[in-house]
């Protein structure tokens, strides 16, 4: 299945920065392995903004909340979640 989703992340200000870094780092790690493995196959950064757009590609909605619940920076976003189907006029579906 695949879905769009939207992750704000919004770090407190006051968070210890070692803590900051190594967090930052192994969401690096985790998201890079994700997209590897063909479950994160797209990533966009939203211009101004400590946002991104992604799709995921996994079987169902537990495993998106599994992923997603992992991501060493969930505790600190917010996340939109928008399944997506097969369009009828997509030429590339047929």
């Amino acid at each position: 299945m695949l879905f769009h989703v939207r992750m704000d992340v919004n770090i407190p200000n006051d968070l210890d920065p070692e803590v900051r870094a190594e967090t930052v780092a192994r969401e690096k790690a985790y998201s890079q392995d994700l997209q590897r493995s063909g479950k994160w196959p797209h990533i966009w950064r939203i211009v101004g903004e400590y946002s991104n757009y992604s799709i995921f590609d996994v079987a169902d909605n537990n495993e998106l909340h599994d992923v997603l619940s992992a991501l060493p920076l969930f505790p600190y976003m917010d996340i939109k979640v928008t399944p997506l189907a097969t369009h009828p006029s997509d030429i590339a579906a047929g």
